[in-house]
């Protein structure tokens, strides 16, 4: 029988589909065979120790060929699984039986059928001898002629013959598809809440006096462990700890004059204290940074660290290894250009000229990090280097150390994006920066949860030292709550940058970046001050991070799915996980109503697909606002108001029926 349109698959099998222990996936295929048989279609999944398990599909809608259910992954490793289709005999003759009984013909016939069809299922190989005992005696009671045909009918129609069957079809002409693997993962590679944050900036100090600074270092750094970690976030990303170049230093807001107090750019990797296995000597020592990650895992926080696959030109590399660079036709080396943006003081890697030689540096350097504690990397600009150094590098180290997660950091075509996700890459940074509208949102959402899930994780990134939208310039607080909801709310994975709960909105003129970028100078934040005064939507931030450890459908991708509102500017989406999956018993559902303008108040009514909430039609219930305690009976069609300057998003928690 053909079985077509496997999923989760990716490129055919070729390589492993994406999973995170935890995570409910949707098996799919199309699967049809000739005439009108009834067909039975099956999942058979190995977990990664080799235990098989069964799972029956559900037929689509009437007309369609689509076969489809849910298993939740529950262990980490590679799982394998088949399609297998057969002809279900038991539901051809019942259909059949049923039909002519009804209207009085071929009554002994299909009496006679059915009793063939259970004998010889009975003597079937495999089949438990309880099983096989129970079908003998339905084909005793199918022979009796001193009943009514339609009573003998009913005798193979009994919850217990049902139970049976289900248990163990009668299957004839079984047909297997292809295996496939998917690859299933720790939580951390699928969901999880980043924060970032240049430990130079934390603890630095400007002397008035001596117009000079003292550096932050990992020292002063780890004081601010506690409140990011109290802010609910789990892994903190630090910009490249490593020494600095001298040589074409850039100043504030990159200019191409730096002085002697200005520290450079983190991405300038290298100088004569060492280069990409160095620690910048103003951070410290190994041990301090030994400390300062033990601090973190001790307040559950994972330390990711910046893979910035390029070197100033006063790298250990550029003298060591010039053929890494690209020389050009006049002798020197070439550096970094995105016109009309320069980087004089970064020499890109050439892999084309010695692969294996730069292949295996950088897998030394990796392990080099994950000795000292580091299992996750934020890599820098991958969609620059080849694709399948990076199959290799991270197939290389995940069979190794299979906790490593990789987070790349590629706004390119959407082509080189998804084939990193599908070579290996855990996460993705993504569009959504760039995706403010409600349409443009309500396709972004429809493609990462429906469309590229078996192969892209998105991690949604409210900000970047990189990147300040205009939408964040001129929206001000209300912009940066509603950014927050539907990043930390839509996608299992998102982050921030420090300074977002403080609002930080200036930017440099023509820019979408930070004026006196973080990136070129230190930028050390009173918190307490902010707070006090009433600038920090830290609170708001640390309320979306408690939503989302207490409610799992929040932490899934592939269960999102859109709701209707009428108007233009309204998003609503829900996020509904079954009481099988949530392992407390009851299942779990959200509701997301959110103002994507941040000017206005908006009005309108949300008609709700109620199926999508795990409801039934014309059903009404409870829900209540996660963020203000508030309580409502809503049904399929409920106002809403929501002004973006006080209150520019519901999220809901669906409660009980009334």
């Amino acid at each position: 029988m053909p079985i077509l349109g496997v999923k989760p698959s990716v490129e055919g099998g070729r390589w492993p589909a994406k999973a995170f222990v935890g995570e409910v996936i949707p098996f799919e295929a199309n699967v049809f065979r000739e005439g009108h048989d009834a067909l039975g279609v099956e999942l058979l999944l190995t977990d990664p120790v080799g235990k098989q398990s069964i799972y029956r599909l559900n037929a689509g809608s009437v007309g369609s060929d689509l076969w489809h259910t849910e298993v939740q992954l529950d262990s980490q490793g590679p799982w394998k699984f088949q399609i297998r289709a057969f002809a279900d005999e038991y539901e051809t003759w019942n259909h059949s039986a049923s039909v002519k009984i009804a209207v009085g013909i071929d009554e002994e016939l299909m009496m006679l059928e059915g009793i063939a069809l259970f004998t010889r299922a009975a003597a079937q190989k495999g089949r438990t001898a309880a099983n096989a005992k129970l079908l003998i005696a339905l084909a005793e009671k199918l022979s009796d002629t001193n009943r009514p045909a339609k009573d003998r009918l009913a005798e193979a129609e009994t919850a217990a013959i049902l139970k049976a069957i289900t248990a163990q079809p009668i299957r004839d002409l079984e047909t297997l598809s292809d295996e496939f693997i998917i690859t299933c993962e720790r939580e951390l590679a699928g969901s999880g809440a980043w924060y970032e944050f240049f430990p130079r900036s934390e603890g630095a100090q400007f002397n008035a006096k001596t117009k000079t600074w003292t550096s932050g270092s990992f020292k002063t750094a780890i004081k601010r462990l506690p409140a990011v970690a109290a802010m609910g976030f789990n892994v903190l990303y630090m910009p490249p700890i490593h020494p600095i170049g001298l040589a074409y230093r850039k100043g504030p807001n990159n200019t191409l004059t730096a002085g002697p107090q200005d520290p450079g750019s983190p991405w300038a990797i290298g100088s004569a204290a060492g280069g990409h296995d160095a620690i910048h000597p103003d951070l410290g020592t190994e041990k301090d940074f030994a400390a300062f990650v033990a601090k973190a895992n001790e307040l559950g926080l994972e330390i990711a660290l910046d893979l910035a696959l390029q070197a100033s030109p006063d790298h250990p590399w550029v003298k060591t290894n010039p053929e890494w660079f690209t020389t050009r036709a006049d002798g020197s080396i070439a550096y970094a250009e995105n016109p009309p943006k320069k980087y004089q003081d970064i020499f890109p890697i050439n892999f084309d000229n010695d692969p294996e030689g730069i292949y295996f540096e950088v897998l030394r350097v990796v392990q080099l990090w994950i000795s000292r504690g580091v299992k996750v990397f934020r890599v820098d600009n991958p969609h620059t280097k080849p694709v399948a150094f990076w199959e290799w590098l991270i197939n290389e180290i995940n069979r190794e150390y299979p906790d490593v997660v990789f987070l790349a950091e590629a706004f390119t075509r959407p082509s080189m994006m998804h084939a990193l996700g599908k070579v290996g890459f855990q996460q993705s940074y993504t569009y959504f920066t760039w995706r403010n509208s409600k349409q443009e949102l309500e396709s972004y959402l429809t493609e990462l949860s429906k469309e590229s899930a078996d192969f892209f994780r998105p991690n949604f990134w409210v900000s970047t030292p990189d990147i300040l939208t205009e939408y964040l310039q001129f929206g001000g607080p209300a912009a940066h709550k509603i950014r927050a909801v539907i990043a930390s709310m839509a996608t299992p994975s998102w982050g921030m940058y420090a300074g977002y709960e403080l609002c930080e909105s200036v930017a440099r003129p023509g820019a979408e970046e930070h004026i006196d970028s973080e990136k070129f100078e230190y930028r050390p934040r009173d918190w307490e001050a902010a707070k006090k005064g009433g600038r920090s939507i830290a609170d708001y931030i640390t309320k979306l991070n408690e939503i989302r450890e207490t409610h799992p459908a929040v932490r899934q991708l592939r269960n999102l799915e859109l709701q209707h509102t009428d108007d233009s500017s309204i998003l609503a989406f829900s996020k509904h996980l079954s009481a099988e999956h949530t392992g407390t018993g009851k299942s779990d559902t959200i509701l997301v109503v959110v103002n994507v303008d941040p000017h206005a108040v908006r009005e309108t009514m949300v008609r709700l697909d109620l199926e999508k909430l795990g409801l039934a039609a014309n059903s009404k219930f409870e829900v209540q606002d996660l963020i203000t305690g508030e309580t409502y009976q809503w049904s399929a069609d409920n106002y809403v108001r929501l002004d973006a300057f006080h209150q520019p998003a519901h999220i809901f928690k669906i409660g009980k029926t009334l």
